[in-house]
C-alpha cells in the first residue's frame, strides 16, 4: 500500500494558486483524488483540467490530471499531448478507454480555462496518476510532476469517429516540462540551498572536482572522497535538493522492497534496525541521458550494487536476467532481478541501460 500524504502532514490546507503550492516538492506521493484536492494542487477529485480564477475574473486553468485519458493523448515525460475535456454525456467507454458521443468545443469552460493559460503564459501542475502511462506512472496513487508550460493548441481530428461513424474534433494542448531550474524549490529546500551556499562562500582549500558541478545526474553520481580534507562544491548542493525532489519516489520504491537489495538480496540494517538501501535510477536523470524520476526507472539496491549499476557493472536482459559484465563483481548476484507485481519496472529503461553499456 502506498503511504498516504495528505494536508495533516504538510499542514493546513493551503491557498490555490498559479505555480508550485509552498511546501510541496515534485514528486511527491498522494494516495487518491481527495488528498490532491485538500493540498490545493488540483480544484477537483473528478475532472482532469483544474480551474482558478485569475486577476481579471476570467477562468484559467492551473493544473492537469493524466489518468488513463483519451487514446489522443501522449506522454513523452518532457513533453505531453493532452485532450480537452467533455461534458460527461458526451463521453462513453469502450474497454475502459474513453471515447466521445461528439465534438469537443474551445467554449466549454474547461477548455477555455486551459487555452487561456495557453495565451498568458501560465504554467500548469502535472499530476500523473497509475492508470496513466506505464513508463511514468506512480504506484497506485497520485503524484506530483512540477510544472508544465502550454506550447501550443490546435483542433484536431480524434482517431475513433463517433459512433454514428462521423469524425470527431478534439480540443488538443501540447505541453513541455519546464527545466529544473524553473521547478522552483520549497520552502525547506530554500533553507538548506541557503545554508549550503553560505557555507560554500567560505574560502575553500585543496582541488575541485572536475565536471561533477556541470553534470550532477551523470550515470556516476557520486564524488570520490578526496585525500586531503573533505570539500563542499555545488555538488553536495544538488544532491540535497535532488534528496528531497526525490524522496517520494525513492522512498516508495524502498518501502516496497523492504530495503531488500534487489539483485544480490542483501538487507543492511543499522543499530536502529531499520534497513538501509538506495535507490538508483536505471535511465540517469542528467544529460545526456534525461531519464525520468520516476519509480518505474529505479531500483532498490545496496551501496555495491547502486556503483555496480552506474558503471554498467551488470546489466539486465528482457527476461530480467542479471548479466555480469566485471569479473570482479561480488559472487552473490540472483539469476535475475528480484521484483514485485506492485513496483513496475518499465523494459524502455532496462534496455536502455543495457544498449549503452554494451554500445561501449
Amino acid at each position: 500500500m502506498t503511504q498516504v500524504i495528505d494536508s495533516f502532514q504538510y499542514g493546513d490546507v493551503r491557498e490555490r494558486k498559479i505555480g508550485h503550492i509552498e511546501g510541496i516538492a515534485p514528486g511527491a506521493e498522494f494516495h487518491r483524488r481527495v488528498q490532491v484536492k485538500r493540498n490545493s494542487l488540483h480544484s477537483d477529485t473528478m475532472r482532469g483540467i483544474s480551474k482558478l480564477v485569475d486577476d481579471d475574473g476570467s477562468y484559467i486553468a492551473d493544473a492537469i490530471v493524466l489518468h488513463g485519458g483519451y487514446q489522443d493523448d501522449h506522454d513523452d515525460w518532457d513533453t505531453i499531448r493532452y485532450t480537452g475535456a467533455s461534458p460527461d454525456a458526451d463521453k462513453y467507454e469502450v474497454k475502459g478507454v474513453p471515447r466521445l458521443r461528439r465534438s469537443q468545443s474551445w467554449d466549454y469552460a474547461d477548455n477555455a480555462a486551459l487555452k487561456r493559460s495557453y495565451e498568458r503564459g501560465h504554467p500548469v501542475r502535472v499530476i500523473r496518476g497509475w492508470k496513466g502511462d506505464s513508463r511514468y506512472s506512480p504506484v497506485d496513487c497520485y503524484r506530483y510532476d512540477g510544472l508544465y508550460l502550454v506550447t501550443d493548441i490546435r483542433t484536431a481530428v480524434a482517431q475513433s469517429p463517433a459512433p454514428d461513424g462521423t469524425p470527431i474534433k478534439i480540443c488538443q494542448f501540447d505541453l513541455k516540462r519546464l527545466p529544473e531550474d524553473r521547478q522552483d524549490p520549497t520552502a525547506l529546500e530554500g533553507q538548506i540551498t541557503d545554508l549550503l551556499e553560505r557555507r560554500d562562500a567560505a574560502p575553500e582549500e585543496g582541488p575541485e572536482h572536475e565536471g561533477i558541478a556541470d553534470e550532477p545526474d551523470e550515470q556516476v553520481d557520486r564524488e570520490e572522497e578526496p585525500a586531503q580534507q573533505e570539500k563542499f562544491p555545488e555538488t553536495r548542493l544538488t544532491r540535497v535538493q535532488r534528496l528531497i525532489r526525490d524522496n517520494a519516489v525513492i522512498r516508495n520504491v524502498k518501502r516496497l522492497h523492504g530495503g531488500e537489495c534487489q539483485v544480490c538480496g542483501l538487507r543492511l540494517l543499522g543499530p536502529n534496525g531499520k534497513p538501509y538501501s538506495e535507490g538508483a535510477h536505471i535511465r540517469p536523470l542528467g544529460k545526456p541521458h534525461r531519464g525520468p524520476d520516476v519509480e518505474p526507472n529505479v531500483l532498490c539496491l545496496c551501496p555495491n550494487c547502486h556503483v555496480g549499476l552506474d558503471i554498467g557493472a551488470f546489466v539486465i536482459e528482457d527476461d530480467w536476467s542479471i548479466v555480469v559484465r566485471a569479473g570482479a563483481f561480488g559472487v552473490n548476484v540472483r539469476p535475475k532481478l528480484k521484483r514485485r507485481p506492485q513496483h513496475k519496472i518499465h523494459l524502455d529503461y532496462v534496455r536502455y541501460h543495457r544498449e549503452w553499456w554494451l554500445s561501449r
